[in-house]
């Protein structure tokens, strides 16, 4: 096949000599006009270490491109940083920026007729944005993470952003003072990188390469090591391959090859954004996949990973031991894993795998054996019952216990939560109930790290749980469920509690219920009524008025 399937169209067609002379004042030469146009899509920006140091590696990967006899052709795009929008009112717009980054690289390839995308990218709903993008275009595609921080340091302690968070729990418990969560704010974060733990950015990354979208090791090489520049090598040489096989994301991304992505998630103890994104993945894959078969696979997945949030370890630490390949190539040993599936090095994941050091148990306590798993099933967990009709996402490491039952305290915004929690208004025993921060009704659906993490540096982890029709951080850990379906703002049952009802969340039999009878359920929906949306204009004016259920990925394409 010709090398530039779609670029000849503008390239080559006479009927195109306006297109040919705006390519020429580019600095195209004759010799360019026959050769694949690689685009190379950066979601870098300044104002975010996950971010910050992507355009480099896009700059790096257009050289070696242009190196192997394409032409790469660079384009950003937008990014919402997660780690300072939380809390505030930027996080409503963070869910958004998925659909935004996987509409402009959509509209830019299509746009400009390119041959293949590679989508160079860092902070969490990057990556699902840009394999969103790949799906749809269904041409030559390759995601290279932009890697993961190197942890800070305090008083010989690892630190990471879920330590800025919980210090201020801590802070407002009176266990440090001013000055020492000072310290810890200002050391969390020592340079470029994304969020070191496992949460939302190292769940994608990491289950996008074993899905097979990234090259092998993408995911675990850290932002300052000196592997991500021979990545950008491989990159380069990887895309002309995919090109010459007329190897598209279709051909890749399959039920099996997200089974995969699944099955890694819940090994590693993933982030419940996971279950959002790969339901958006799997919709513009044209796959049929639910929030039950996230539950089958969470059922026959071992809790293997010791990682933080729940855990002790970090991406950095993954690396340290061998990289994600080494863990996959368990998995697939165990059964785990469908390994005929293709990847974007033209071979299978058990291809990919071949020659890979097997784990060894003995030196290292991140990665147990099956056998002596940290739990028999995944973290994830699809809740339902009279308070989540169409589900709910628990996130349950076992540490946290599988059954709560306590006294709801209702809060109808974020802040209002986040105020109570600070006042004392929230004990031992208590469900903490934040609503209206839902899809439609945040709009957005925020995520609640802060109240959360304030719980937790409270020392209320273990004796309080958390329900929301909102999101939780990958960093978030807990007694913790999000995700309630349907939200509060359409209606749901999460908009009828009352503070005070009786709430039980039982993640044996995957159930969360209100304990009232039914005549005061319908009582009271009786005399619900709709709040307005909280924006009449806008980007989250169109999100809210687009945005399909959490329990279908929030898409912003299917109504």
């Amino acid at each position: 096949m010709a090398l530039n399937k779609f670029s000849k169209t503008v390239t080559q067609n006479p009927s195109q000599p306006a297109s040919q002379a705006m390519l020429y004042a580019t600095g195209f030469k004759d010799e360019d006009m026959k050769k694949a146009q690689i685009a190379i899509g950066s979601t870098g920006y300044d104002g975010n270490p996950c971010n910050m140091h992507l355009n480099g590696i896009a700059q790096e990967i257009k050289k070696h491109v242009n190196e192997t006899g394409q032409i790469g052709l660079t384009f950003g795009t937008i990014g919402v940083s997660d780690g300072i929008s939380m809390g505030t009112p930027g996080m409503k717009y963070s869910l958004a920026s998925r659909d935004i980054i996987a509409d402009s690289m959509e509209t830019v390839v299509n746009g400009m007729s390119y041959d293949a995308l590679i989508g160079v990218v860092g902070c969490d709903k990057n990556m699902p944005g840009a394999i969103i993008a790949m799906l749809r275009l269904n041409r030559p595609s390759i995601m290279v993470y932009g890697g993961s921080v190197a942890s800070g340091k305090y008083k010989g302690k690892k630190l990471n952003i879920v330590s800025a968070f919980e210090a201020l729990g801590q802070k407002l418990a009176g266990e440090i003072d001013e000055a020492e969560y000072k310290e810890i704010i200002k050391k969390s974060i020592p340079g470029a990188g994304a969020c070191g733990g496992m949460y939302t950015a190292n769940t994608m990354a990491s289950s996008i390469e074993c899905m097979g979208m990234a090259l092998p090791y993408n995911s675990s090489i850290p932002a300052v090591d000196s592997g991500k520049s021979s990545e950008t090598e491989r990159t380069a040489h990887a895309i002309k391959n995919l090109l010459e096989l007329d190897l598209k994301p279709k051909d890749i991304v399959t039920k099996k090859s997200i089974e995969n992505a699944i099955t890694l998630v819940n090994a590693l103890g993933g982030s419940t954004n996971a279950v959002l994104h790969y339901l958006a993945i799997a919709y513009a894959a044209d796959i049929d996949f639910t929030l039950e078969d996230f539950q089958r696979i969470s059922d026959r997945t071992p809790l293997i990973g010791d990682l933080k949030p729940s855990g002790k370890y970090l991406m950095e630490d993954v690396h340290g031991i061998g990289g994600t390949p080494k863990i996959m190539k368990y998995l697939l040993e165990k059964g785990f894993l469908h390994g005929d599936c293709m990847t974007v090095t033209g071979k299978t994941l058990a291809e990919n795998l071949k020659d890979v050091e097997a784990m060894e148990f003995e030196d290292q306590d991140l990665l147990y054996t099956v056998d002596k798993a940290l739990k028999s099933s995944g973290n994830l967990q699809i809740l339902k019952g009279n308070l989540a009709e169409d589900g709910a996402v628990a996130k349950i490491s076992g540490k946290e216990g599988l059954k709560f039952e306590g006294k709801a305290v209702v809060y109808d915004s974020e802040p209002e939560a986040n105020e109570g929690i600070s006042n004392g208004e929230v004990e031992k025993g208590n469900v903490v109930v934040i609503r209206y921060v839902g899809p439609k009704g945040g709009p957005g659906m925020p995520e609640m790290l802060k109240p959360t993490s304030m719980i937790m540096g409270a020392g209320l982890g273990k004796s309080v749980a958390l329900i929301t029709d909102g999101r939780f951080s990958g960093g978030t850990h807990g007694f913790v469920v999000g995700h309630v379906t349907p939200e509060a703002q359409v209606g749901g049952a999460i908009a009828l509690i009352k503070t005070g009802d009786i709430i039980t969340i039982d993640a044996i039999n995957n159930s969360i219920n209100l304990n009232i009878a039914d005549e005061e359920m319908e009582k009271r929906r009786a005399e619900w009524q709709a709040p307005p949306l909280k924006f009449k204009k806008g980007i989250l004016f169109k999100y809210a008025r687009s945005v399909a259920s959490a329990s279908e990925g929030c898409v912003t394409d299917k109504y």
